[in-house]
């Protein structure tokens, strides 16, 4: 970034802190991806919390990003799914951090969700509630029983709609970008889109809109009902739209393919996915007779006798290898992440999910055009 656009983000999240701003102000663990522009939404958290830890994404850390947060005297611990699933190390964890404080969690991808009653039940301080960015983390909270404290997702927000749009054109680039190092073209496939929710549908019609046939697979009956209305077919299950697609592009957030799914790839096929593979894939239930080979630039070959498929990016979201920039728009995203930090630490929210204020959204939307719509 130049040094007036690094400017005007540092005014911009002041204002925003200026806003919301917490009466007092809690500690925190900031989970992120930390991308170029992250610096100064890290410092944005920073002026409303205490953070305590910042935990990168494992696949979408920038080095100068990295560089600049622990220059600006972040502690930068390293992130697995491994380190909240276990409820006794997810509590060792926090007290060697923030003991006896109370904190706010930012969570992005339900990181926390696996040792949140734990958390809540015996870290030596207090959780005060989680801040969850995505659909995926959304869906692991709504998923808990009896939600120990209060949790504030901006996965389905309005302001999150740009955002959504945008990522699903960095991603149908990236993939494209991928099969065109092999002399590939997205023309004269189909493509296979598993998933129909707001990241789904915008990849489903951007590759529509660039010529190419696209069929559409969602385990919910409703948004298959959605996809027919948009003129797209849709796959009567997900078995019969892999035998047919030359590009199978998975944006469910949860788990696209099974290890016995990935037989069933056309020949030559490629599968790319808009979230990390652990997530989205299940490549540890891929058949052993089946040999890997590095044959380009992220991207490996898979082969058998008689068959064989492509993965881009190790099955990790794609649109990471070339920054996955959204513009300014990401910045909405931030804001309300920095503004359901503040509502949290409030301390006038009861267990369970919840959502930002409509006025707080408009407030943010009014700054965010302020300071971008220029």
């Amino acid at each position: 970034m130049e040094t007036f656009e690094r400017a005007r983000l540092d005014a911009y999240f002041d204002r925003i802190a200026f806003l919301f701003a917490p009466t007092e102000c809690p500690a925190s663990l900031l989970i992120t991806h930390l991308l170029p522009e992250r610096p100064a939404f890290v410092r944005g958290v920073a002026a409303m919390t205490e953070v305590r830890a910042v935990l990168p994404k494992p696949k979408s850390v920038h080095t100068e990003a990295l560089r600049r947060v622990e220059g600006d005297g972040h502690v930068c611990d390293k992130l697995s799914r491994e380190l909240f699933a276990d409820p006794e190390r997810a509590v060792r964890y926090l007290d060697t951090r923030a003991a006896g404080r109370p904190i706010v969690l930012f969570d992005v991808g339900g990181y926390f969700a696996p040792s949140i009653e734990a958390l809540c039940a015996r870290f030596s301080g207090r959780i005060l509630g989680v801040v969850e960015d995505t659909e995926n983390g959304h869906r692991r909270y709504s998923d808990l029983v009896d939600p120990p404290c209060p949790i504030i997702s901006v996965a389905r927000s309005p302001l999150k709609d740009p955002e959504d749009f945008l990522v699903g054109q960095s991603i149908v680039f990236s993939t494209e970008a991928l099969m065109r190092g092999r002399g590939d073209i997205l023309h004269g496939r189909t493509a296979f889109v598993i998933g129909f929710g707001k990241l789904g549908s915008s990849i489903a019609r951007l590759l529509h809109a660039q010529g190419v046939r696209v069929t559409v697979y969602d385990i919910d009956p409703v948004r298959r009902t959605q996809a027919l209305a948009q003129g797209f077919t849709v796959a009567r299950d997900r078995e019969a739209g892999l035998g047919e697609a030359g590009l199978v592009l998975c944006a469910t957030g949860a788990l696209a393919l099974r290890g016995e799914d990935f037989p069933r790839l056309r020949n030559g096929a490629y599968v790319a996915t808009v979230t990390s593979s652990e997530d989205e894939l299940e490549l540890t239930g891929l058949p052993n007779v089946y040999e890997r080979a590095h044959i380009g630039e992220h991207v490996t070959r898979y082969v058998t006798t008689g068959h064989y498929f492509y993965l881009l990016n190790g099955g990790n979201a794609v649109n990471f290898l070339h920054g996955a920039g959204v513009g300014p728009f990401i910045f909405l995203v931030q804001a309300e992440l920095l503004a359901a930090s503040a509502a949290i630490a409030r301390g006038d929210l009861g267990p369970g999910m919840h959502e930002t204020r409509p006025a707080d959204r408009a407030a943010i939307a009014t700054t965010w055009l302020d300071y971008f719509n220029r």
